[in-house]
């Protein structure tokens, strides 16, 4: 975590152990004379940092971390979205959560979205799924694009559930066919996707596998073998988790009311559970996930696959630990947005590097489809980063632009409001939709961690206004609109605070004013550099007298020429 030189050192030191058809395409992409298969391995919550080789002597992941000593880590892999539909939803249709619609874990539509593996299918390619699915739907059956197919209601369970609801079931869908959940769900899954490997996959044929874990959702249950792992273990949360004036100052009011709220460090899921102690079951499920590469990738050695499988580890989302006194996901902090990545195929992707290209979740789908030779569909907003990760391009090559963020509220978690971001030149600018609170801006360069606010430092605005700028233009939908998507309200949702916690936070000590100030007017009107030179001089850009002064002259003035 201490750069790119302590991370290859690190990872040296390790041992090796009902939906639409497809649409039409761009231009055919270049023939492949060579068809690779593919492993798509996703992890549910799993933190950008949340892996041994990142944190020596705390955690255990061997599997992942001989990925990385034999494959490529990318440190600045991001998601378009922090949650769990609209971020699946993205690599699966290689769009934006404002074109494919699906902007919560409610019930959004699946209609009319297609499947980047339905295009794989077309290139000739043997296609599976095993596991979380969470497109915003409850219903578990096959979707276009797959072959063969594993999954279960939302969220699923770690063990059997006992009995049939609208949201949990029993039983996993196997192909259509309601089959009872027999054990622990990542050793379950892990033996349909290495019997598919094994005996059911047609041979003569390249093929995807998209392996999608419920770990380490929460609440993270390890199985009873990885049940005491970490007991001994000391695990410590950041320095921004504190609640200090330092940590709070420049920080929004809703982000310190959220302290004491379900997403907070300080009643998190409406528990008493210290987060030292919920991340030895984190990381103890997170062990289960780590056995279950470690199967995938024996197997493609022990077949002599390895040098023809291109094998993908990553996460739906990140996961705060206490940053700014949150945890989970859904805002615009970098441990919610950013996620693990590791990529590996021997031979072909190098060995033991650290890649600082940033590939976000938007990426996956023309990366794949450009890894099988097929061609880029119309509607694919991402870039394919094959080249990247072959290491055919130069990482100052490599021009992704602008990283957009949008999230948009949900009436379950109404703590956390409308979030949209643009980071560019490592500066991040974060404005809230539909709230009464301050904007953000931090220079990611000397600033990692979010700790210093510049959005009201004068030798900042012009950058602010130019981000604010680019942001609004960037999250237009497909058809130039603006819109802000909502669904039905159908509770009042994790609104509960800790009795003897921290009551709401004050606003910002400068937003609270005399009454008639002579710059009334200037708060609203847009940002400019002569309202900003105003401001320096201590003058209002737009003079307003006292209302009451003002109404009296302009009524004893009326009906006057």
């Amino acid at each position: 975590m201490a750069g790119a030189a302590c991370i290859v050192a690190c990872m040296a030191a390790v041992p090796a152990p009902a939906l639409a058809a497809p649409k039409g395409t761009a231009a055919p992409a270049p023939q492949q004379t060579r068809h690779r298969n593919i492993i798509f391995v996703l992890v549910d919550d799993l933190r950008y940092d949340g892996m041994g080789f990142l944190q020596p002597g705390l955690l255990k992941t061997p599997n992942i971390d001989r990925m990385a000593k034999e494959g490529s880590y990318f440190p600045n892999a991001v998601v378009t979205s922090s949650l769990c539909s609209p971020s699946r939803a993205t690599i699966l249709t290689g769009q934006t959560a404002r074109n494919h619609g699906i902007v919560d874990n409610n019930d959004s539509s699946e209609a009319g979205l297609t499947y980047f593996p339905s295009y794989l299918q077309q290139a000739g390619y043997n296609t599976a799924f095993f596991g979380k699915w969470h497109m915003g739907s409850e219903a578990d059956g096959p979707r276009p694009g797959f072959d063969k197919w594993v999954s279960f209601k939302g969220q699923g369970n770690y063990w059997p559930a006992k009995a049939e609801s609208a949201h949990s079931s029993p039983n996993l869908n196997v192909d259509g066919k309601a089959v009872p959940q027999q054990g622990y769900i990542t050793d379950e899954l892990t033996d349909y996707a290495m019997n598919w490997l094994q005996k059911e996959r047609d041979p003569n044929k390249p093929f995807f596998l998209y392996l999608s874990h419920k770990g380490v959702h929460s609440d993270p249950l390890p199985p009873p073998r990885y049940a005491h792992q970490y007991d001994k273990a000391k695990f410590t949360l950041p320095d921004s988790a504190a609640d200090t004036p330092q940590n709070n100052e420049g920080k929004p009011v809703w982000v310190r009311n959220q302290r004491n709220s379900w997403h907070g460090i300080d009643f998190f899921y409406n528990a008493d559970v210290p987060m030292t102690e919920y991340l030895k079951y984190y990381y103890g499920t997170l062990s289960a996930i780590d056995d279950s590469l470690g199967r995938i990738m024996d197997y493609l050695r022990k077949n002599k696959l390895d040098k023809d499988t291109l094998v993908v580890f990553t996460s739906d989302n990140g996961y705060m630990v206490g940053e700014h006194g949150l945890i989970d996901k859904r805002n615009a902090y970098q441990a919610s947005v950013r996620v693990p990545l590791v990529v590996w195929e021997p031979g072909t992707v190098p060995a033991g590097a650290v890649n600082e290209g940033r590939i976000r979740n938007l990426d996956f789908a023309p990366t794949f489809l450009d890894v099988a030779g097929a061609a880029r569909p119309k509607q694919f907003e991402g870039k394919s980063a094959w080249a990247l990760w072959e290491g055919k391009q130069a990482v100052t090559d490599w021009k992704p632009g602008d990283f957009i963020y949008e999230y948009y509220w949900e009436y379950n978690f109404p703590m956390t409001p409308g979030t949209f971001a643009i980071e560019r030149d490592n500066v991040k600018y974060i404005q809230y939709y539909g709230v009464w609170d301050t904007d953000e801006l931090y220079d990611l360069n000397r600033d990692p961690d979010e700790m210093h606010n510049l959005v009201d430092d004068p030798a900042w605005a012009a950058k602010k206004q130019e981000l604010r700028v680019a942001l609004y233009q960037q999250l237009a939908d497909r058809n130039g609109r603006h819109n802000i998507p909502y669904g039905a309200r159908l509770s009042i949702g994790a609104v509960r605070r800790d009795v003897n916690g921290q009551h709401a936070a004050d606003f910002p000590s400068n937003w609270y004013v005399k009454p008639n100030p002579t710059d009334r007017l200037d708060p609203i009107l847009p940002d400019s550099p002569a309202k900003l030179k105003a401001q320096a001089a201590g003058k209002p850009l737009v003079y307003t007298p006292p209302l009451k002064e003002e109404l009296t002259r302009q009524v004893e003035g009326a009906g006057k020429p």
